[in-house]
């Protein structure tokens, strides 16, 4: 059985928060208190992982705080014309080492980036419950993120992530205004093959 939700259509019924998620670029500026901002990430780290190594590392401000500046500055100028009214900022990084059961030593993850992508769905899928909305972004300077933000050697940038309310899509630019609806997916006989490609 089919379902449609923010005109989006599914061939089977799962539950609408998959289609009422979506990621926009036209937010409010509300502000978002720490705790609700903690409620997001602790939701994010309950995402499953390899041997339960949970190697994502979420480094974060809000707007109007001592740090947004600092995270606002690595992002390009094309993301900075819309995060600028979002309410928080995220990067996402994941470590790329961990520790087996049994392990005496470090080893390397071979799916450290597949299980900090698993937490970042988590996070915007609680973000869409929660009233809030997250969108994810790899339009920012890197290096200068993992230098900045003093990350440590064996951890690899992932992503940045903007949270905020939804806002009218007039604030956006026009050509972002046009954009700014649930986008589709590709249909499920193109991504699902039994047996191989």
């Amino acid at each position: 059985m089919m379902i449609s939700s923010n005109s989006r259509t599914t061939d089977y019924e799962i539950n609408p928060v998959f289609l009422d998620r979506w990621s926009p670029r036209a937010f409010t500026g509300e502000e978002i208190s720490e705790t609700d901002l903690l409620l997001l990430l602790d939701a994010a780290r309950w995402a499953p992982s390899s041997y339960n190594s949970q190697p994502w590392r979420f480094l974060y401000a809000r707007k109007g705080t001592a740090h947004w500046d600092k995270l606002f500055g690595l992002l390009n100028p094309f993301n900075q014309s819309w995060v600028q009214h979002a309410s928080a900022l995220v990067i996402v990084v994941s470590n790329s080492t961990m520790l087996p059961p049994g392990a005496e030593k470090r080893v390397p993850s071979h799916s450290h980036s597949f299980d900090a992508g698993a937490a970042w769905g988590y996070l915007a899928l609680q973000a869409s419950m929660s009233g809030w909305a997250a969108h994810g972004m790899v339009g920012f300077d890197f290096a200068r993120a993992f230098t900045e933000l003093n990350v440590p050697e064996g951890y690899r940038v992932e992503a940045a992530v903007a949270i905020g309310r939804k806002g009218d899509k007039s604030i956006l630019p026009p050509q972002l205004a046009e954009r700014e609806a649930p986008s589709p997916r590709l249909a499920l006989s193109e991504i699902a093959m039994e047996g191989g490609f």
